[in-house]
């Protein structure tokens, strides 16, 4: 190699040994041969090198001179062979025109060294610029990779949903999240899953450093240019771009950035944490986020137990798991099936090229596409998973629980690591929440009370029926079913809803099925079942209405009505009179005490709620609720009723009804599921009324099943109650109908009303009034019956009789009738033919006349009466809160 002597940048020296390659080349200049190797290229200096011949020179600075030729920026020619331009007897060569050797110039000399000089200063001022960006790019790249603070993994939360489960903590019932994404940890994900996903992505992950730099040049070079967007980063990348915001383009910028975080990862975690970290964020379709969910969505089954024929499924759909419009239309076989096909087998051929499945200790080589995909469902596995469907009402009651628990909070300034915003907590929390919902009784219900139910009581129905069904188990206050409509974003018929105008409905009017809380009030106070009251109808002093027995001015006990025989007979002037003397706020405490948190008052439009939690009683009566409370004027809720009862049933003991049990969260280390703060059920049982009182009024209701002509199966004892309100004040049809009832394992409360409008219940004959004994009966029944089958038959406890006989505002009791045949006072028994059976004399007739007693006419001296709280208003819908 001949050395090259050092010159001024721009010029080159000439070496006089031809076909010589140069050997170091001085600064700013290139040492050339002046006659290469005969045949040889020409040679060419690149920033920092120069190539002269055959063989590559040493140093080259930028900016070097041309000999005979145009220099260029970075880099210096080289003389051409021989008859070249430039070349010996070519133009410009040492024998050729325009160059007459050292010694003389030829013509245009002086012009073309015009022109080089030219050249050659702008050269140094682009390359001189092309060092600065150079320099300064390297720098901003190294400063941004050693300065970042580069979020890991182990500090970001991918949103997750939360999963809801029935009381067996296996059934899931709904799953709500932006995100259907649950974590797993990557002992819990199948190597062959793993290896499956490599061979899609990136079958050098495990040998790469988490970046591919040939994308980046690519994405640079596109960015540059204007070609398409590029792809094709390395699953370490992958994850970067998934987990971290603003990773959402294919840029040039985001190449680099992706690459910067990637190195951070591979530099912080090993291989398989990031894979697990990957397969966690990573969108499979179907709306399913991470590899948990997409086993869950496509094989029904945990990633755990995939198989290596489904791993590959899963990992094939990753590059597009669903169609772009107007593009490719993705690799989800129920959509695209030869191309997720063609996929899988790229996937498998992969792995198998790999040495991942077919040799030693490897998995054999599936030999078929999987047959038991599971096809789409609609609207997916995600946000609307249970929404839509009866369960919707119970995610409603479970959201407000846990903010009532402290386990999420409304305001962000109370926002911490472990509670978070009560609007986020569900949808993106990945809660794990077991319900006090039993699937079996939640299916008796709705097979029993919804309409679209093939087989349903309210099937074949006239449509603008309605019914709510809730059910409790008195000993814990667990709500074991809940039917309150359809989905958990319309009206809920059980429960409180609120309407456009904030103000909150849902509430109907109990009717006699209040009565119950009277009774017992009555019974605190010292009255006895057998005290007599009067009982023909009446107008109390200081009011415009009359009270009567739904229309009945003189019932057969005249004056002279036993508590017992008014609750079985739905008599309210009886308990119209007990309301007043024992006062109108023992009967709402009574019924406060019980359960109920809400009632409304029906002279104002719309009606407004009183929070009988927060309110003392005896300053919301007389006024707003006055002694008409005593039969049930007051609209209450479905689910509030039942919790009434349900401490009746339990013996006096109020447990709070309520929907959740538990709530766990994944512990991101470990991957266990871990109870969090406040996140257990504790009961609070508290005993509210004495257990005489309810032992009292058990006695007259557990006669009311046979009354109504509702026992139920195998001779199984029951207390029930009816109630029937008045569609409103000028009208004799029926707008709210009732069947409560109880035995001491289960507690259920039944309405049926309008959908939306309030209009006359009618029974799909269209003539016969809908009331308490008849369709809320019918649903009571057969709920029940399906409810406890193969439970144990429990009696209640015996009557305590406790109360003054004396203590009432009745009559004496008249003599005894004769005896031939029968009960006394009772016509219409077996034995006593040709007597009629009239239900309001007789408590165990069946009623035919379409009503069961509890109505009352309107009190035309109290607007609004007639239970319109209880109705929805057709110009403000109610939605759910």
């Amino acid at each position: 190699m001949g050395s090259a002597t050092p010159g001024r940048a721009g010029r080159a020296s000439v070496s006089p040994a031809p076909g010589v390659a140069a050997g170091r080349a001085g600064a700013g200049r290139a040492s050339v041969p002046v006659s290469p190797a005969p045949g040889a290229p020409a040679g060419r200096a690149t920033v920092g090198a120069a190539s002269v011949g055959a063989a590559s020179a040493g140093r080259a600075s930028v900016g070097s001179a041309s000999v005979g030729g145009r220099a260029a920026v970075a880099r210096a020619s080289v003389s051409p062979v021989s008859g070249g331009p430039g070349g010996p007897g070519g133009p410009g060569g040492p024998n050729g025109p325009g160059r007459g050797g050292r010694g003389g110039r030829g013509p245009g000399d002086s012009v073309a060294a015009a022109r080089a000089k030219k050249r050659k200063r702008i050269n140094l001022l682009i390359a001189g610029f092309a060092v600065f960006i150079m320099l300064a790019g390297v720098g901003v790249v190294g400063f941004t990779y050693y300065s970042t603070n580069v979020v890991l993994p182990d500090e970001i939360t991918p949103p997750q949903a939360t999963t809801l489960y029935a009381f067996d903590n296996k059934t899931p019932i709904a799953k709500v999240g932006d995100q259907n994404r649950t974590l797993v940890t990557i002992d819990q994900i199948p190597e062959w899953v793993q290896n499956a996903v490599a061979a899609a992505e990136d079958r050098n992950f495990y040998r790469h450093s988490g970046v591919d730099y040939k994308g980046i040049t690519r994405a640079a070079w596109n960015n540059l240019t204007g070609g398409d967007k590029q792809g094709a980063s390395t699953i370490t990348q992958q994850y970067a771009r998934n987990a971290i915001e603003n990773l959402d383009d294919d840029t040039y910028g985001r190449k680099v950035k992706e690459a910067i975080l990637a190195s951070k990862l591979n530099d912080e975690y090993t291989k398989p944490q990031i894979m697990q970290h990957y397969l966690n964020v990573i969108y499979f379709g179907r709306g399913a986020y991470g590899i948990e969910a997409a086993a869950q969505t496509y094989f029904g089954k945990s990633v755990k137990v995939l198989k290596p024929d489904e791993g590959a499924v899963l990992a094939a759909l990753i590059k597009q798991p669903e169609a772009q419009p107007g593009g490719h239309q993705g690799y989800d076989p129920a959509v695209n099936p030869t191309a997720a096909q063609d996929r899988w087998n790229y996937v498998i051929e992969g792995m198998v090229k790999e040495g991942w499945l077919g040799v030693a200790g490897k998995p054999e080589r599936p030999v078929a596409y999987p047959k038991n995909i599971k096809a789409p469902k609609k609207g997916g596995i995600g946000v609307d998973f249970g929404v839509n469907t009866p369960y919707g009402n119970v995610i409603n009651y479970v959201r407000e629980e846990m903010r009532d628990r402290g386990i999420c909070v409304d305001k962000e300034t109370q926002v911490t690591e472990t509670k978070p915003l009560c609007t986020q907590a569900l949808m993106a929390g990945g809660y794990r929440i077991r319900t006090t919902i039993d699937t079996k009784i939640q299916k008796a219900a709705v097979e029993t009370a919804q309409r679209k139910s093939k087989g349903s009581e309210l099937a074949d129905q006239k449509s603008n029926l309605m019914a709510a069904v809730v059910a409790i188990d008195p000993k814990t206050g667990r709500v074991l079913a809940y039917y309150g409509g359809d989905n958990g974003t319309g009206t809920d018929y059980a429960g409180k809803n609120t309407d456009s105008t904030g103000a909150i409905s849902g509430g109907h009017s109990p009717g006699s099925s209040f009565k119950i809380y009277t009774l017992a009030a009555a019974l605190k106070a010292g009255k006895a079942l057998e005290s007599r009251w009067k009982g023909k109808a009446f107008t109390p002093e200081g009011t415009e209405f009359k009270v009567s027995n739904a229309g009945v001015d003189d019932p057969s006990c005249h004056d002279s009505c036993t508590l017992r025989t008014s609750t079985l007979k739905s008599l309210n002037v009886p308990f119209y009179y007990v309301t007043e003397e024992i006062g109108a706020d023992k009967v709402v405490d009574m019924a406060k005490q019980a359960g109920v948190t809400t009632m409304w008052r029906t002279d104002t439009n719309p009606a407004k709620a009183y929070d009988l939690t927060k309110a003392d009683p005896k300053e919301i009566t007389p006024e707003p609720f006055f002694n008409v409370v005593g039969y049930g004027q007051y609209p209450i809720t479905v689910l509030d009723h039942a919790n009434g009862v349900a401490t009746f049933a339990n013996g006096g003991v109020y447990n709070k009804a309520h929907f959740l049990y538990s709530v766990e969260k994944q512990n991101p280390n470990t991957g266990k599921w871990e109870k969090v703060a406040k996140g257990s059920e504790k009961l609070n049982s508290q005993p509210r009324i004495d257990k005489d009182v309810v032992a009292d009024v058990t006695s007259v209701l557990k006669d009311y099943p046979a009354a109504v002509n509702h026992r139920l199966d195998d001779g199984r004892k029951a207390a029930s109650k009816t109630g029937t309100w008045e569609l409103k004040g000028d009208s004799s049809d029926n707008g709210d109908a009732w069947m409560i009832g109880y035995t001491p394992q289960l507690a259920t409360a039944v309405w049926v009303g309008n959908v939306g409008a309030r209009k006359p219940l009618l029974l799909k004959d269209g003539r016969t009034k809908v009331s308490g004994g008849n369709l809320p009966g019918d649903i009571w029944e057969r709920f029940m019956n399906e409810a406890l089958k193969d439970k144990e038959k429990v009696d209640f406890p015996p009557a305590a009789n406790m109360g003054d006989k004396e203590s009432g505002n009745g009559e004496a009791p008249p003599p005894p009738p004769p005896p031939p045949g029968g009960l006394p006072g009772l016509p219409g028994q077996p034995g006593q033919p040709g007597q009629p059976c009239d239900p309001l004399t007789n408590p165990f007739c069946q009623r035919t006349d379409g009503n069961n007693g509890g109505n009352n006419p309107n009190d035309p001296g109290r607007p609004g009466t007639g239970g319109n709280g209880g109705g929805l208003l057709p110009s403000l819908p109610p939605t759910r809160d």
